[in-house]
């Protein structure tokens, strides 16, 4: 501290306008001795007081306290950087399962139109069955009823055949001959 005093007192000494005023310099007279003095015990004040230690005081807590901030914005960055990294990961996972249910939803979308495709064949499998079985009853219907009305008309010609062939006689034994038959298979 002494010599920081005594190169203050050295500086002022050697500075210029101390050597333009009038007169001799260590004289109260002297304007710049005065305010040489005057430093001197605001200075000297300061040090006793020890303002320079609490300013340097003040700096360091202050230079604690940026540091520390400084830390905290590192320490946040990185938390910053490390949830930014886990949401990319997630964001990834989930275009991947998106993906997958697309790949799902296209897959079960092509089988549902295939079992579709197989279900339709089947159907018109089915009614073309149905379509021929229906043919083939009304053909089967068609020829039972050209046979029965063949029989029809047979038995109508044959009777009249019989009709007229036959005599009043020949027609009351055969009809007694019929039911008589009739009768055996009845009881």
């Amino acid at each position: 501290m002494r010599m920081l005093t005594l190169a203050l007192a050295g500086a002022s000494l050697a500075a210029t306008p101390a050597f333009a005023a009038k007169g001799p310099f260590f004289s109260l007279a002297n304007t710049d001795f005065i305010v040489l003095i005057s430093f001197l015990i605001f200075v000297g004040i300061l040090v006793y007081f020890k303002i320079p230690g609490m300013l340097s005081g003040m700096l360091d807590k202050r230079a604690e306290s940026i540091k520390s901030e400084l830390d905290e914005a590192k320490a946040l960055r990185e938390e910053a950087q490390t949830i930014l990294a886990s949401y990319e990961r997630k964001q990834a996972e989930v275009a991947q399962q998106a993906e997958a249910i697309v790949k799902t939803a296209r897959e079960d979308a092509e089988a549902a139109a295939a079992q579709a495709k197989i279900d339709l064949e089947t159907s018109i499998a089915r009614r073309l069955a149905a379509a021929e079985d229906q043919i083939a009853s009304a053909e089967a219907s068609a020829v039972k009823q050209v046979k029965d009305q063949a029989v029809a008309v047979a038995v109508a010609a044959a009777a009249d055949v019989i009709r007229d062939k036959l005599t009043d006689k020949d027609r009351t034994d055969m009809m007694a001959a019929a039911i008589k038959e009739v009768q055996a298979k009845l009881h």
